[in-house]
């Protein structure tokens, strides 16, 4: 059975959301942040020496990093194409880049803007830079949602699943309000069944709306 080391609102629910897409069974063991600090707990470096979540094990297989993690799950464990494209078409293609996307690009303006924040008046400085990269790279997954239900040919798929936590996130900084398209396909994601079912395995997560 696939174990997943999970940590209380973080990326690791995107694995649980997979494993519940995929319809597979598995075991959560959950870990609590500091409610201070907001840190993982150090009970994490005896599962991985970052001390990061999300972990899975998969009989001799310990992998870390959701993309990896996600891509793992998808080759070994879905069927006809669930939640990815054919490997040999050009919709492929859109799906390994989104999957990349998600961590190699567009997350990282959303922890600047987070960890810069906690520095009050010390961080003003960097803000309009900050702002600036938010509204190019939300503007980007705008305008490639517009009149589109899901990221890659119409279909849902793991992509989706990687790039969600990026709309979450902005969605709770309230800037989503001048992006229709994207708020809709956070408010549809979160509606999947599946989705709400990892949600109910994993605890409250915050993020979830």
């Amino acid at each position: 059975m696939i174990l997943v080391h999970h940590l209380n609102d973080s990326r690791s629910h995107r694995i649980l959301w997979l494993l519940e897409e995929l319809g597979l069974n598995y075991e959560v063991r959950c870990y609590q942040r500091d409610p201070n600090t907001h840190l993982a707990p150090p009970e994490l470096f005896d599962v991985h020496p970052l001390g990061k979540s999300p972990v899975i094990e998969d009989g001799e297989n310990i992998i870390h990093e959701s993309g990896a993690i996600i891509d793992y799950l998808v080759r070994k464990y879905a069927t006809n194409q669930q939640l990815q494209p054919e490997p040999d078409s050009s919709a492929y293609e859109q799906y390994v880049q989104w999957l990349h996307y998600a961590e190699g690009s567009a997350m990282l303006p959303l922890l600047l803007k987070i960890y810069v924040g906690q520095l009050g008046d010390s961080g003003e400085p960097l803000q309009p830079r900050i702002n600036s990269e938010l509204d190019n790279h939300l503007g980007f997954i705008e305008s490639s949602l517009a009149g589109k239900t899901y990221l890659v040919d119409e279909q849902f798929s793991a992509a989706d699943i990687q790039l969600s936590f990026v709309g979450e996130v902005a969605h709770s900084f309230g800037l989503l309000s001048q992006r229709p398209h994207l708020k809709a396909w956070v408010e549809r994601f979160q509606a999947r069944p599946a989705y709400k079912a990892a949600v109910e395995q994993g605890g409250a997560y915050s993020l979830a709306k």
